[in-house]
């Protein structure tokens, strides 16, 4: 492909200009202040797309708009469905910042900003191997469409609904998703399985006001004590979930891939020191690799109750809330889950309390086979741009709106990260590798060569 890769490298420069543009526009879509920004993306995508030949449009939805744009009609090649989303998450805490969270800055072979990796910078490359294809070659080998969203950090839900209602116009042999990590430095990876998740929160009332916690302390059940109970109550001292029917339908690791978990050679020590701890704990019997991808998991995700401000007050409070999620194999369902818990909270609830629970949001785990023609293609692009060859990873999180492309497209997920595991998504100076950004759009670009020899 030398038309596409001087092409690329000629307008390297450009593509980074570009990005900064993007990365410049607050798009948080739980800001509610942001609405106008939410547009602005979208609008800016949609005219990054539309100047090469393909019909775009934005979609209007109860919440952000959706991007869609499609390429011209390839007869007989695949179609490859490229996702990704332009919300990004709040920018707080602001001061631990150390360049402005939306005025991108490039030091140390990084771009630093919110949403640099997490997706801006990662949806973009395919923006651009697109560009290079119809530029250089005036036109793809095979069809390609986009759909981009702005609801991603929240659930997804306007996608999950336009997909259930637009199956046939989204139809495709394969997605290609690129909103996550590699391995590590220079040790690209692609991921076949993602972990669902069922995300919860639970509220606690005791009495009908806060309390003197002298005056009332030991004869009303407080409930910021009862929460700390209820939730040390949903796992034991082996790490193992306490919720009636919770393992019913995990699937085991396989031998395959506990060898291939084993090859990667990871390093716990370097692991845990580059997190700041000395040490963790998890469900024996696994390793880390095996816990963090291929495990169901419980995790509290936030905690209120009584007084927070500076000093002491000596309180009972009314209330505490606690939000947690359960992180789930494939094959677990969400609902079940759920119900479970129900049962389980029911059990653990003390007197003088009153529990309510609400479900926040929940998807099933997915998994790619790796005898797909599409990853054997996705290996190819990898390592013609990266000069290595991938390894075969599965990732712990979750991306709800992966679940719902595998079960109504019936299509293969192609799970490409070009960020790093440093890369402080969600957290404060996000950054992204600008070596990886290039080789992320070098490996899209070959993706789609080596996709065409795939005849239907």
């Amino acid at each position: 492909m030398p038309d596409i890769d001087t092409y690329l490298r000629s307008h390297a420069g450009r593509f980074e200009d570009e990005l900064c543009e993007l990365l410049r526009i607050p798009s948080v879509g739980v800001d509610l202040e942001c609405r106008r920004h939410m547009h602005r993306a979208a609008a800016w995508l949609a005219e990054q797309l539309r100047p090469l030949g393909l019909a775009t449009e934005t979609i209007a939805t109860d919440g952000h708009p959706l991007v869609y744009a499609e390429s011209p009609k390839v007869p007989g090649a695949p179609t490859a469905l490229i996702y990704g989303h332009y919300d990004v998450q709040p920018a707080d805490p602001l001061d631990l910042w150390i360049s402005p969270p939306f005025d991108p800055t490039r030091r140390d072979g990084n771009i630093y900003a919110r949403g640099a990796t997490d997706d801006k910078g990662q949806v973009f490359t395919h923006i651009k191997s697109v560009e290079a294809w119809m530029n250089a070659e005036g036109g793809l080998p095979v069809n390609v469409k986009f759909i981009i969203e702005g609801e991603e950090e929240v659930g997804s839900r306007s996608l999950e609904k336009f997909i259930g209602e637009h199956a046939d116009r989204l139809a495709c042999d394969c997605v290609v998703v690129s909103d996550g990590a590699q391995f590590g430095p220079n040790r690209p990876a692609i991921t076949y399985g993602l972990r669902g998740i069922a995300y919860c929160e639970l509220r606690l009332q005791g009495p009908n006001r806060d309390l003197h916690s002298g005056s009332f302390g030991g004869s009303i059940t407080n409930p910021a004590n009862a929460l700390a109970s209820v939730l040390a109550g949903l796992v034991d001292r082996r790490g193992k979930i306490q919720v009636p029917g919770f393992y019913d339908d995990v699937v085991p690791i396989t031998n395959r891939e506990r060898k291939q978990f084993a090859a990667l050679k990871f390093d716990e020590e370097e692991y845990f020191e580059q997190l700041g701890v000395d040490g963790a704990v998890g469900e024996q019997g696994y390793t880390t690799l095996q816990r963090r991808w291929a495990r169901p998991t419980y995790d509290i995700n936030g905690l209120s109750s009584g007084y927070q401000g500076e000093g002491a007050k000596t309180v009972l409070p009314a209330t505490a809330t606690a939000k947690f999620s359960f992180r789930l194999v494939p094959n677990q369902d969400p609902e079940k889950i759920t119900a479970g818990l129900r049962a389980r909270l029911a059990e653990l609830c003390p007197t003088g309390i009153e529990i309510e629970l609400v479900e926040q949001y929940g998807s099933p785990g997915v998994l790619v086979p790796l005898d797909s023609p599409y990853i054997a293609a996705a290996a190819r692009a990898i390592e013609y741009a990266f000069s290595t060859p991938p390894v075969y990873i599965r990732e712990g999180a979750s991306i709800p709106i992966v679940a719902a492309f595998h079960e109504t497209l019936k299509a293969d997920t192609l799970l490409l990260g070009w960020g790093q595991n440093d890369d402080n998504t969600h957290s404060p100076n996000e950054k992204f590798s600008l070596a990886d950004f290039h080789r992320g759009i070098k490996a899209s670009a070959r993706l789609w060569r080596e996709l065409s020899d795939i005849r239907k």
